[in-house]
């Protein structure tokens, strides 16, 4: 397996890894699966800042993907990214979330984010488990904000620091300036 920088040209496969996480579980909150051209919009309107990765197996077929995004709009939370995995049906259980993070959360510290929550829908005891492997923390819950296949879902939101607090923060830099992979 090598995990790689995701482009536009990864967005149908991305597209069929989600689809199964909206239209038959609770991960997800969104009620309609994107096709390709909208997961390649997704990633577009993120632009540079905003790192997505691809998990290949030896023959180059996806096995998952993770990204990071603002974790809200305003300016003042622009230190702090919204961190985000799924891996394909086929591949769970086989590490493919561990080495997605693991690669993942060292490009955010570089970029100089200071900040990174995960949302997980609760109960998700995999997901859970994953985030706090990773250094994650539970930082609160949204209690049945969410409205999915017959039930209200509660959210959980899980934290990382990714670098030091400093006084004065320099703006964090696009992935390029410190992209490796």
């Amino acid at each position: 397996m090598r995990v790689r920088r995701a482009t536009a040209d990864d967005a149908a496969a991305i597209a069929t890894i989600y689809a199964p996480y909206v239209e038959a579980s609770v991960v997800s909150f969104e009620t309609e699966a994107p096709d390709a051209a909208e997961i390649a919009h997704r990633m577009a309107a993120l632009g540079d800042l905003y790192p997505w990765l691809a998990a290949c197996d030896e023959d180059g077929a996806m096995l998952g993907y993770a990204y990071a995004c603002a974790f809200r709009p305003r300016p003042a939370y622009r230190f702090s990214v919204e961190t985000t995995v799924y891996v394909a049906e086929r591949a769970h259980g086989c590490g493919i979330g561990s080495a997605l993070y693991g690669a993942l959360l060292p490009i955010l510290e570089a970029q100089g984010f200071v900040q990174a929550i995960g949302a997980i829908t609760i109960p998700n005891d995999a997901s859970i488990a994953l985030h706090e492997k990773f250094g994650f923390v539970r930082a609160g819950i949204y209690e049945k904000v969410g409205y999915k296949l017959g039930e209200w879902r509660s959210v959980g939101l899980w934290q990382r620091p990714l670098a030091p607090m400093m006084p004065s923060p320099e703006e964090p830099r696009q992935v390029s300036a410190v992209w490796a992979g």
